[in-house]
């Protein structure tokens, strides 16, 4: 399952709409999820506007939040998504399965054998792979929220550490250092999470806020895998485990 989860306070005002791109990476099978760290007033209501529009394009989660709750924020959005992948997929399958005159979706089901497609569904949660690109807003008006993203951060490792299945985690912040620099990546698909940390030292917060041109450039993370990262990847999640082929949506 893959995901894109940004954390900002909205107002993109560089390049193309992030509500366009977030729609482009659902059509490429990658969630997008935005918690948002807003200020009040008037940019505080746009800022809340935006991040709202570009999770519903990007068929994931967006919520509000103040700088002491976004570490639970994130935690609960990753698994929110997943969790619906999974019941989306389900629902397919039944229909499917059942044709147009059985159930259609979960709720549809007799009790007993709900109960027993939300055990599954509960199983394939901790255990399916996951893919989450960290998508951090960098620019001027982060800067001093930077403390409540790090502390997020390493909260939401945890809790993917302690998760059954393999999660790789990849980081991105944006704007670039360079004039013209959208987005960068700090660091590439890793599933040794504690790596993550280091990259706090490095970041600088600066500039504007080209949020739609950052989704684009993890959209072309996702999509142009080279072989020899494919072949780490299928070596590090196991090639007999099938977590590169069912599980993956």
């Amino acid at each position: 399952m893959k995901q894109i989860l940004i954390i900002t306070d909205g107002c993109s005002n560089v390049g193309v709409s992030p509500v366009m791109a977030a729609a482009q990476a659902l059509q490429e099978g990658i969630t997008v999820n935005v918690a948002g760290v807003i200020d009040y007033g008037t940019i505080g209501e746009l800022g809340s506007t935006e991040i709202q529009e570009i999770a519903k394009a990007g068929g994931g989660f967006s919520q509000i939040v103040g700088t002491k709750q976004l570490a639970q924020t994130m935690q609960m959005m990753t698994r929110k998504t997943v969790v619906q992948t999974i019941q989306q997929a389900v629902n397919r399958e039944l229909t499917h399965i059942l044709g147009e005159g059985g159930a259609r979706h979960i709720g549809e089901l007799p009790p007993a054998k709900r109960a027993q497609v939300v055990e599954v569904m509960d199983e394939l949660a901790e255990t399916s792979a996951l893919e989450i690109a960290l998508l951090i807003d960098a620019s001027a008006s982060m800067k001093p929220k930077l403390p409540a993203v790090e502390d997020s951060i390493r909260d939401l490792l945890l809790s993917l550490q302690s998760r059954s299945g393999p999660s790789r985690i990849s980081v991105f912040h944006f704007p670039g250092g360079r004039m013209g620099e959208d987005a960068v990546m700090d660091i590439g698909w890793t599933s040794e999470l504690s790596q993550v940390k280091s990259i706090f030292g490095r970041l600088r917060m600066k500039g504007a806020t080209p949020t739609g041109p950052a989704i684009l450039q993890v959209i072309d993370y996702y999509r142009y895998v080279t072989l020899g990262e494919q072949k780490d990847m299928e070596e590090s999640y196991g090639k007999g485990e099938g977590m590169l082929g069912d599980y993956v949506v």
